[in-house]
């Protein structure tokens, strides 16, 4: 059976998600075709034109990626409880009169984080970034025993947004200003970036090198390359680590299952894509 699937984003030629998707298919019995599609500009109207596109060429389902993320949510018509809750969805499945959508980021963060530090609570923590993968690791750090998120973003509206919505959900979260992270960093338990700052195409580490340590552990929602720069730092401070692959792999295993309506084994997905792809890396266990 053949299934076509997307991914629309911008910036998306590095992603792994086509050989995931494609992994999975072989393994589950589905030949999937999984295309890359960059609309031209980052406007809603661009989004519907895409998805309404994409329906009329036979595609059953789409991700969704920067910077679409929060976008997308317009053209739903069935969103499930993690798109409500977090404001943006990842994951959308095209029927005829309809586009079904969930957030696995929300889902695959967790799950990735519950896979390196097992129940130990996630505690205070310092969050960079509060864009659609931002959102989704705030509300998964929610279900984590978080004790309290301070949220910083570029754009000070944003960070007030995404903290409204935490504490409406009954979460301890502030909003804070560039000039109060030092002293932050060094009071919480957990240090997580969700800004690109990182990736190949925008290197660097979002927090200065000074503030780590004393923490317990860190997690990067980058994932090219897979050892950023703050996971150096954090894993040099003696942080335990959470990596941007880990966020990538199960929110791509529960994608695959929202799309198939298939129950997927992480694990014996996890060990093929690993070894077929050769993904490694020094400071992680995934050779």
């Amino acid at each position: 059976m053949t299934i076509k699937i997307g991914l629309i984003g911008h910036a998306i030629s590095q992603s792994q998600s086509p050989a995931l998707h494609k992994m999975l298919g072989k393994i589950y019995g589905f030949d999937v075709q999984y295309d890359l599609i960059e609309p031209e500009h980052n406007t809603l109207e661009c989004f519907q034109e895409t998805v309404s596109r994409m329906k009329e060429q036979g595609y059953v389902a789409t991700n969704v990626t920067f910077p679409f993320k929060q976008l997308a949510t317009h053209v739903v018509t069935d969103a499930d409880q993690a798109v409500e809750m977090v404001g943006s969805t990842n994951t959308m499945r095209i029927g005829a009169d309809s586009f079904e959508a969930t957030n696995t980021d929300f889902s695959g963060f967790v799950k990735g984080y519950v896979s390196r530090r097992g129940d130990k609570p996630a505690g205070k923590v310092l969050m960079l970034g509060a864009g659609g993968v931002g959102r989704a690791v705030a509300f998964g750090l929610t279900k984590l025993n978080a004790e309290k998120i301070y949220v910083y973003d570029l754009s000070a509206a944003g960070a007030e947004s995404l903290v409204e919505a935490l504490i409406a959900s009954g979460a301890d979260a502030e909003a804070i200003l560039a000039d109060e992270i030092p002293n932050v960093a060094k009071q919480v338990d957990g240090l997580v970036n969700c800004t690109p700052i990182g990736h190949l195409k925008s290197p660097g580490n979002p927090l200065d090198p000074s503030l780590f340590g004393g923490q317990k552990w860190a997690f990067d929602a980058v994932y090219v390359p897979l050892d950023t720069e703050f996971l150096q730092a954090s894993h040099a401070a003696g942080l335990e680590l959470v990596s941007g692959f880990d966020l990538f792999f199960y929110q791509g295993i529960d994608a695959f299952q929202f799309f198939v309506q298939k129950e997927i084994d992480p694990s014996e997905a996890r060990a093929q894509f690993v070894k077929q792809f050769n993904v490694n890396s020094q400071l992680l266990d995934l050779n």
